[in-house]
C-alpha cells in the first residue's frame, strides 16, 4: 500500500508564490508515477501537473504552464509544485497521487489512472 501526504498550502496574495510538497511512501519511490490535481468547491478534480518515474518528463495543465513547475527528489520521496504568479482562480485544494504501475517515461494527466491519493491541502489566493 502507498501513503500520500501533502503539505504547504496556505493563504496568499495574487501574484504571490507557494510550493507544495508530497512524500509518498510504502513503495520505491522511483517506481512511481506522480501527479497533483485540484479541485474548487463546486467543480470537479482537474489535472495540474504530472512528473514521470525518472523524472525525465513533465506534463501540465494550459493554465499553469508557465507558472507552475513540478519536479520530484527521489532521495527524499517526495515531489514538488512550485507555484508562481498565482491567481485567484488558482484557490482550490490539490491533491497528490502515485500511480505504481507506468512506465519510467509515462506522464499520467487522468484522475483514474492513480490508485493512490492524499487527503489534500488547501491553497487559497486572494486579491
Amino acid at each position: 500500500q502507498v501513503q500520500v501526504a501533502e503539505s504547504g498550502g496556505g493563504l496568499v496574495q495574487a501574484g504571490g508564490s507557494l510550493r507544495l510538497s508530497c512524500a509518498a511512501s510504502g513503495r520505491t519511490f522511483s517506481s512511481l508515477a506522480m501527479g497533483w490535481f485540484r479541485q474548487a468547491p463546486g467543480k470537479e478534480r482537474e489535472f495540474v501537473a504530472a512528473i514521470s518515474r525518472n523524472g525525465i518528463n513533465t506534463g501540465y495543465a494550459d493554465s499553469v504552464k508557465g507558472r507552475f513547475t513540478i519536479s520530484r527528489d527521489n532521495a527524499k520521496n517526495t515531489v514538488y509544485l512550485q507555484m508562481n504568479t498565482l491567481k485567484p482562480e488558482d484557490t482550490a485544494v490539490y491533491y497528490c497521487a502515485a500511480e505504481d504501475s507506468a512506465g519510467s517515461w509515462a506522464i499520467l494527466r487522468r484522475h483514474y489512472e492513480y490508485h493512490y491519493w492524499g487527503q489534500g491541502t488547501q491553497v487559497t489566493v486572494s486579491s
